[in-house]
This record gives C-alpha cells, structure tokens and sequence, in this order.
C-alpha cells in the first residue's frame, strides 16, 4: 500500500478517534484545514519522495560524518509536511509545496557534498537527544561572515518567540522567509522551542543543544551570548535568564509572565488554597522569583508598552529583586500595548549592544546563587551538588577573597564543589588555597592545568573535604536525578509498554488510555514521536542510556517485574503499599520516579507522561509539572483533561530517595 493511501487512512482513524475521545475547546494544535484530494495526494506523493531521497542520502553519507551531520536541514522539510498530513494539523498547500521543493533541493546538494546554506542561514535543525526528534530553528548570520577568512568569534543572540497556535514546523519555517535578514556584526537564533511551551521541560533543553550546536559549527564567543524574547517568548526569556544565568552576557525579557499564582490570580476564587500541598511546592521549579537572586550575576533589561498588561512580570520580578537588594533595569514603550515601540526598541538594542561588548565575567569574584532543586545546580565556579532538602530555598554566596582564600556561606547546602578555571588567572600553580564554608576552614591546592577544583560535604553537621568525585557515591537525589516525574522527559526516554494483561481489567483498561495519552501528548505538545519499545524488546544499551517510562504492573511489565522488589513500593495482585498505607490494587496504580536500579544514572517512571494535562494547554502559564516523585491513583475516578484519576497520595521521596516520614500520607 501507498504511504500516501497510508497517511489518509491515518486521516480517518484520527477523525474516528476524536469523535469518541473529544478534545477540549483550547486543544493544541488546533483541528487542521480540510484541503482537495488531488493536493492532499499531490504532497503525499511530495513527501514520499523525499523521505526515499533522506534514506538514501543515509546510505551514501554514513561515511562522511560532517555531510551526515547536516541531514536534519533536509529532513526537517519532510517533517513539516508530513506531519500535517498524517495528524490533520493546520496546512498551507503553497507553503508545503514550496517547503518539498526546498527539501529536495538541499537533499540534491548533500548528495553532491554542497552545503550553502551553512553559510546562508535560513532554516536550520537538529536531533534532539531527548526523543530523536528533529527540531528546527531559524537562523540569521552577520553581514560580514565569511567561513573561507578566520575571524574573531562573533557575539550570539537567541530570540525566543510568543505564542501561536498553528505554529507548526511548517509554518515556522515557512512564516518569516527561507533567511532572515543579516544582523549586522552577530548572529542570531530563533529556536521553536518545541512550538508552543514557552521554551520550557523539552524546550528548554533545544536551547542548550542549539547552542551546543552552534558552537560546533560557527566561530561563537560563549561569553557574548545574549537571551531575549516577547511575550510567550518573554516568559521564556525571564525562565532562561533566572535559571542559568551564568551562561549569558545579559537578557532581555519583553513581557510575557514570570510565575503562575499572581498572573493566574489564583487567590481570587480560593483556586491557590485548594491546591494540592505538593502543588504549592512544584511551583518553585518554574516560578522566576523565587531566583531573584540569581540576576546580581546577570545583566537584564526588562521591556513593555507602557500599556500592556503584560507588564506586570517586570513589576513582579521588580518586587523580588528589590527583597534581595536588586535594582531591575526597565525600559517602556511609550504610549503602546503588547508590542516592541521603535524608539524604545532601539534603546533596548543599544543598552544590549553595551553588555555584550563588555561580555560574561567568566571568574566572578563574588556568586550568589540561590535554587530549590538540583536541577539548577550551577552558577559559575559554584556547583551544588546535594540540598538538606528539596523545594526549600538553597542558597549559597562564596567570594574569592584573596589570592589564597574563598570565603562561602550556604544554606540549605548539603554538597557542593568549587571550581575555578584555570584561564581565570586567579590561582596560580600549585597555590594552597583555605576554603572557609559557613566558618570553617578547609584547605585545596590548585592545579596548574585545571585551577582550583575542590568537593565538599556536610556530614554530621560538619563540611568534610572529599576526593574528587567522592560526593557522588551512594543513592541521593543528585543533579540530574532528583525528580519530580517531569524530570524524566528533559533527557533521553523510552516509553516500555506491557507485553502480558495487567493484574485486572480495571488497570489494563487505564493502562492502554495512558500509555496513548502520554505518547500523543508528547507528539501534540513537544513536537516528537517517542521511541517506544514492548518490554521483551528493551537492550542493555536501552537501560545504559535511556531513562524508561514503564506501563503496567509488576504482573504485566516484564521490566517492571524485575525491579519492583528494588522499588519502595510493593504491589502484589491483592494490593499496593506505600509506607505504612494499604490500597487495593483492584482498583489503584502507582505513578512515580525512582532511579533505574538496574542503572541508578537514569530513572524509572511507572505510569506517566509529563504531568500537566489537556486542561493546562488554554496558558503557557499552567504548564507546569502538576506531580510530584510519586502518586497512587484510584482507577475509580476515569482520568480527563486534568487528571490521570483520583490522587489518593502522593509525595515527594527524601534526599535519599527514601519515604518520609509520613509514608505516603501527604501533609
């Protein structure tokens, strides 16, 4: 059969789905356009072509890492038609043809080892480690650029963009013209940040591979690297900005929102105090200020009309700034609403220029940094390690104080390691330098290659120095792997699915709806399909290298069966444990995260996608991670829009990745 005849057969089974299974009013992306037959099968005819023509060039490139490097640039012209024919998104027959004929171009010019648009700019695209999906971004290249002459390295701008609700891949690569125009002396990035999350989980995680990839293959000074954005992409903006600060030359936030209770005004109607504990607390994953602190180490200019509601995330993070003795640097747009005013933009541009001639301060000589979770754990020559507990506010404010001496004070601190580069010039070779931690005096020499490296730990109330790396034995909640359940899909995942019946048909029912929801979510939200394996299918190189979402029972899942005596749970065919609470498994399951005991470097996660809903898709506000490292549903309750069924418990696991002392109770 036709892959074309395949794709329209997909087509009607997506209609027959959704009358049965109907998505809420503010579902994204949007129902598509109907279009003709005769075009309907004209660009399936396209996109088959080129994807013969992609596999091809995967055969005859394979050889030639640098050319095989580039095939994302081709095959992000596939996906952008494809997809809409296969899921029946918004479409343009003008775009989508003209996006094939760019595809089949550059596929042309690979196989003949030409790559112009490298030096172009236009359209460019990646793989993401996440899910292997491809990911577009638009780029814009200095007017000066010429790969054949070395140069100095040039300053970098990312522009994250707002919101759109059929910004599709085809329409982001197709809406602003095959190159953006030249910007002067630097270049610039749009990413599409996984089309519509305000650059967060997933997106943000594009950001980091972008630039990654960037300086792979373009002359980038990494400490001239400026964040910017408006609207959605101002909330992106000020999320990017407070959460890594460290790696910019400044940022620029234009409106958008910086947390979620007061934009959402969630006081109003008593919404704020019936939310669940554990909500209350997911919220300093996302929440701007409760980073305040983080911007005495960056530069930011905070922008809005003067007439935008908008406005009010500066006001906000105004507020928190000036509560650790910060000033925010604002500038207005005079007399406007939601938009950037030419005099007020070209101020703002002037003021950015500025900050990155002067360029990131690599070695600071003071840190302040404060976090709630390791999964923001850095801030320069500062790297904590391990918190006495998480979603309480860490801090930690270290000074090099001479040429022999590092002052740190911290909070809610239970590790953390000080590395001072080499190319600092701070300490010389060999120097003995006293590390005085919250008053007590512990003593690292430096190395003349690596500089000063030293590892730290509380034990017993009292800092230890330890060897390198020594921090890192034992299970703990740790950078990387500390949860909650989203945490899991910001680096490599495999969905695992049960392979035999669940212990009842209530949870196998449940079970099947899940595992779809959370595969055409992440496909509907986050723009990838994800790698899916049955249980009897999973490799050791799987488990190396992946975190694993399992679903079903330890009686259905084949993987599950095999660690489920090394998880801190125990569910049998007659019931579910959790501490000292009893639920029946007739009608109950288990969603957590836990490390993989079989890899305790990566995660398991029983039950779940990403925890935010269909609900949660109306405000990029609401996206948010909405469980925390564990939960028992009661089956008995169906899942919808915001609930994968009833939460009967849920919590969050030590800093050992234990139960606390409630036991599952909650508070």
């Amino acid at each position: 059969m036709p892959s074309s005849i395949k794709r329209s057969l997909v087509f009607l089974c997506v209609l027959c789905v959704s009358a049965v299974n109907r998505l809420p009013a503010a579902s994204i992306p949007p129902r598509g356009n109907e279009i003709s037959a005769a075009d309907r099968q004209s660009l399936g005819e396209g996109v088959d072509a080129l994807a013969k023509q992609i596999e091809s060039l995967k055969l005859t490139l394979k050889n030639k890492p640098d050319l095989l490097a580039l095939l994302p640039d081709v095959e992000i012209y596939w996906k952008a038609v494809d997809w809409p024919l296969r899921y029946h998104e918004v479409i343009d027959v003008k775009k989508a043809k003209a996006a094939l004929a760019r595809g089949v171009e550059r596929a042309g010019q690979l196989a003949e080892g030409k790559t112009p648009w490298v030096q172009a700019g236009g359209v460019r695209a990646y793989v993401s480690k996440i899910d292997g999906s491809i990911q577009p971004y638009l780029l814009a290249m200095p007017k000066d650029y010429n790969p054949a002459k070395k140069s100095a390295p040039y300053r970098l701008d990312f522009f994250f963009h707002g919101r759109g609700e059929t910004l599709t891949e085809l329409n982001f690569i197709s809406g602003k013209g095959e190159a953006p125009p030249a910007t002067g002396d630097h270049f610039s990035v749009q990413p599409y940040g996984r089309y519509c999350c305000a650059n967060k989980f997933a997106g943000e995680i594009d950001t980091l591979e972008i630039l990654d990839q960037m300086k792979r293959q373009y002359p980038i000074d990494e400490n001239r690297v400026i964040v910017t954005g408006f609207s959605m992409g101002g909330a992106a903006c000020w999320h990017i900005a407070v959460h890594y600060a460290d790696l910019w030359a400044a940022a620029s936030p234009g409106a958008g929102f910086a947390e979620t209770r007061q934009y959402q005004k969630m006081d109003k109607d008593g919404e704020w105090d019936a939310l669940p504990w554990y909500r209350k607390q997911l919220m300093h994953l996302y929440d701007c200020p409760d980073y305040a602190r983080n911007l005495s180490m960056l530069p930011l200019i905070a922008y809005a009309g003067t007439d935008d509601p908008q406005q009010q995330s500066g006001d906000v993070m105004q507020k928190a700034m000036e509560e650790v003795g910060l000033k925010l640097e604002r500038i207005y747009g005079p007399n406007v609403g939601h938009k950037y005013e030419p005099g007020a933009k070209k101020e703002l541009d002037s003021r950015l220029n500025a900050y990155a001639a002067i360029g990131r301060n690599v070695v600071p000589k003071q840190v302040h940094f404060e976090t709630w979770t390791l999964r923001y754990n850095h801030m320069h020559w500062i790297q904590i390690e391990g918190l006495e507990k998480h979603w309480e506010r860490a801090r930690v404010d270290a000074e090099i104080a001479g040429a022999e001496l590092i002052n740190i004070k911290t909070s809610n601190v239970s590790s953390l390691i000080v590395d001072v580069p080499a190319s600092g010039g701070v300490f010389g070779p060999g120097a003995v330098v006293t590390v005085n931690i919250d008053g007590q005096k512990l003593e690292v020499t430096s190395n003349n290659a690596k500089g000063l490296h030293g590892a730290f730990a509380k034990i017993d109330g009292s800092w230890k120095s330890l060897a390198q790396n020594a921090a890192a034995d034992g299970l703990r909640k740790r950078p990387g792997l500390q949860g909650p359940i989203d945490d899991a899909f910001l680096d490599s995942f495999i969905i695992v699915k049960p392979s035999r019946p669940a212990i009842n048909p209530k949870l196998e029912a449940w079970t099947k709806h899940e595992v779809d929801y959370a595969s055409n979510e992440w496909r509907r939200i986050f723009r990838g399909v994800p790698r899916e394996k049955n249980d009897h299918e999973l490799t050791e190189t799987d488990i190396a290298e992946s975190n694993l979402v399992l679903f079903g029972d330890p009686s259905s899942n084949a993987v599950l069966a095999k660690i489920a005596d090394k998880l801190p749970i125990k569910w049998t065919g007659q019931t579910i444990t959790l501490g000292e609470r009893t639920y029946p498994a007739a009608d109950h399951a288990v969603i957590m995260i836990y490390p993989n005991p079989q890899n305790p470097k990566k995660y398991v996660v029983l039950n779940s996608g990403f925890t935010f809903r269909q609900a949660d898709h109306k405000t990029n506000s609401r996206q948010i991670a909405k469980l925390p490292d564990y939960a028992v549903v009661d089956l008995n309750t169906p899942p919808d829009d915001s609930v994968p069924g009833g939460i009967v418990s849920a919590g969050f696991f030590d800093e050992m990745w234990k139960l606390q002392k409630d036991d599952g109770k909650g508070k």
